[in-house]
């Protein structure tokens, strides 16, 4: 039999949404295409554009891409700060801080209207801003649940992050029509800045003492477990190779989804040629890819509360290593449904990564220095932006992405196979794994 050891608090379910809120408005960076569209034109890169954009200049897909990589790599860095000032402080310290950062980076890369403006604005500011923010208000919704929700509400917060596309992409493509690339810019700044300002007031932690109501069993928990129920300092954490395994598999659920997600366009292109209307409408797929990336975020949480985390991360990365190792046949067969199915699995498994790993953190190391811990073991997200890199040579050097998705479907299974080895530390691996004794991390 189980019971509910305590009702659980108001404040716990405010904290979820409104770190929801200020993740939606963080999320821009995977609508970043709505703007790359307006910007490219490499047949006329270094002339002036006219009309509403006047001021700017034509981009090439090189330059384009620096702002997107500058703030991906910044965002990913700024997230250990970011866990310190959550951790230290409070998280609406670093949420208020990343949001008007963000809209900050948003006002100067439209005001410039230059490509040091969007290197800038976008890159340098507006990333600072992303993992600032990003970094307050997972670690902050957890700390007031129990192990058999944790998954649930990491999905649900960070599934603003990924949902942010399903609107920006509509809004920007509207902003841009109707105002401009600067007009769009410095209205989006604007209102991120009174989103996070509002919802970062909203972001509770729980009281000195609190315990998370949880299903307790009848029977008294055993001394190992509380035991390993402890907090992890920053150099504690380092010396264990879950730690590593956690970076790790963060690196290999990341790189495929964001091959994927470099490409998208191009494989709707490839295979939409006979759909017009989808080729003129590219916020579409942008749309439809932050609702399943948001959907993964979600549902990976909750199936991983039933499951375990280990088990849900393994499913992901099988089911989507085989759609990686289809995707050739199936952009041969120029089937947008097919397309459509594999690339929603690509997005899913991506979006689910970044539910388990921030669980997978508070469970082996405990809540008290989350947002650090989290910070660091972010780093993954940051270094799997290699395959995005890689998938470009090796399409210059053989004419399509063939390689490369055979490549991160292959790493896809390492990661499914260490997710079946790694345990929190002080438990027992399975025997079969072959982890030396040296490994395991006594509780």
């Amino acid at each position: 039999m189980t019971a509910t050891a305590l009702k659980l608090p108001a404040k716990a379910w405010i904290t979820t949404y409104a770190g929801t809120a200020i993740n939606l408005c963080l999320g821009i960076l995977y609508a970043w295409s709505i703007w790359k569209k307006a910007l490219v034109n490499v047949a006329l890169a270094g002339q002036p554009m006219t009309g509403l954009n006047t001021g700017w200049t034509y981009l090439t897909n090189a330059q384009a891409a620096t702002p997107f990589s500058l703030c991906v790599i910044v965002f990913a860095v700024m997230m250990i700060p970011g866990g310190r000032i959550q951790d230290k402080y409070h998280p609406r310290t670093g949420a208020l801080l990343g949001g008007i950062l963000l809209a900050l980076g948003c006002i100067v890369a439209g005001w410039m209207k230059s490509y040091l403006g969007l290197i800038l604005g976008f890159g340098i500011i507006g990333g600072i801003g992303m993992g600032l923010g990003y970094a307050a208000p997972t670690p902050a919704a957890l700390k007031w649940f129990g192990r058999d929700r944790r998954g649930l509400v990491a999905g649900i917060v960070v599934a603003g992050y990924g949902g942010a596309a399903i609107y920006i992409g509509v809004l920007g493509q509207l902003l841009i029509d109707r105002l401009g690339i600067s007009g769009s810019f410095m209205i989006l700044g604007i209102f991120f800045a009174l989103v996070v300002i509002l919802a970062s007031r909203l972001l509770y932690e729980p009281p000195t003492g609190y315990v998370a109501p949880a299903p307790v069993k009848a029977a008294a928990v055993s001394s190992g477990d509380l035991m390993r129920k402890r907090d992890w300092g920053v150099l504690e954490m380092l010396r264990t190779w879950q730690f590593y395994a956690l970076v790790f598999m963060f690196v290999l659920s990341t790189q495929s989804g964001l091959l994927i997600i470099a490409n998208a366009a191009d494989l709707l292109k490839e295979s939409g040629k006979n759909v017009p209307f989808l080729l003129a409408n590219a916020w579409l797929l942008v749309s439809y890819g932050g609702f399943v990336n948001a959907a993964g975020r979600v549902t990976t949480g909750w199936y991983s509360d039933k499951l375990g985390r280990n088990k849900a991360y393994i499913v992901n990365c099988c089911v989507s290593a085989l759609c990686l190792f289809s995707l050739p046949q199936v952009i041969a067969t120029k089937s947008v449904l097919l397309l459509f199915i594999v690339v929603g699995i690509a997005y899913w498994q991506y979006g689910g990564g970044l539910s388990l790993l921030p669980s997978f953190t508070l469970d082996y190391y405990g809540e008290k220095n989350l947002g650090v811990n989290y910070g660091l073991v972010f780093l993954g997200w940051g270094l799997g932006f290699f395959m995005a890199r890689l998938g470009g040579t090796i399409e210059d050097l053989t004419g399509s992405l063939n390689f490369a998705f055979y490549i991160s479907g292959g790493l896809l299974v390492i990661g499914a196979v260490l997710a079946w080895i790694v345990r929190k530390p002080g438990d027992k691996v399975p025997a079969a794994a072959g982890i030396p004794n040296a490994l395991r991390v006594p509780s």
